[in-house]
């Protein structure tokens, strides 16, 4: 009963002592994972890109500083291809025959807007002005660049590679979201599917997308 006397209040302290230590260390660790800083991003938002839904709203800066949000472009089709001008898979879906090498300029028109977005972060592969201008420049890019350097707006779509398509309809709602086409290497086969310009096709005739979820292929997002 000594012994207990004795241990009992110490262990009683080593608690509070704990207890008073737990939330500096989770605020310090800001979460622990990125799982809480996705739920946190789409949170701040409101929204979450799934098809159907909403698409998450933004702010970015293009490679002049000039602003672009998705809420102004309300009551138009917005086009969002996740961009790295140094992935192999961007270089080659934007060079002579890719599957992006003239579709913004055939489909883009006064309801139809193409946003790139790169969100490699600071130091990462493809990231910095100078080689989004020259890229833009050698692939004739005339829709603007947008810089998600924190990545919070990648995250918040679900962004996985690159190029990511990610359309918006005229409602503000995501009407398809996954890869251009189903030729990652660029060979079109029998079984081809422009499956991004089928949604376009789709959206335009004032019809449901027929496959609104497909697989994204290319390099990993640098976030």
């Amino acid at each position: 009963m000594t012994i207990l006397r004795v241990f009992l209040p110490v262990l009683a302290l080593s608690w509070a002592h704990a207890a008073q230590a737990t939330p500096p260390l989770l605020a310090h660790c800001g979460g622990c994972g990125p799982t809480h800083a996705k739920a946190k991003t789409n949170h701040q938002h409101g929204k979450t890109a799934s098809v159907g839904h909403a698409a998450p709203t933004f702010k970015l800066k293009d490679l002049n500083g000039k602003e672009h949000s998705l809420e102004q472009y309300k009551g138009k089709t917005v086009v969002l291809e996740w961009f790295n001008p140094e992935c192999p898979f961007v270089v080659s879906a934007h060079g002579k025959g890719g599957v992006l090498e003239n579709l913004a300029k055939t489909t883009s028109s006064k309801d139809t807007v193409w946003l790139a977005i790169n969100s490699g972060a600071k130091g990462r592969q493809g990231q910095g002005t100078k080689v989004n201008r020259a890229a833009a420049k050698k692939w004739s890019m005339d829709y603007p660049i947008l810089i998600d350097e924190s990545g919070e707006v990648g995250k918040a779509y679900g962004a996985k590679t690159t190029p990511h398509m990610f359309v918006v309809d005229a409602k503000g709602n995501l009407a398809y979201k996954g890869g251009p086409d189903n030729a990652p290497s660029g060979r079109k086969g029998k079984s081809y599917k422009p499956y991004l310009t089928d949604a376009l096709a789709d959206l335009a005739s004032g019809k449901r997308v027929r496959k609104a979820s497909t697989s994204s292929w290319g390099c990993s997002v640098k976030y």
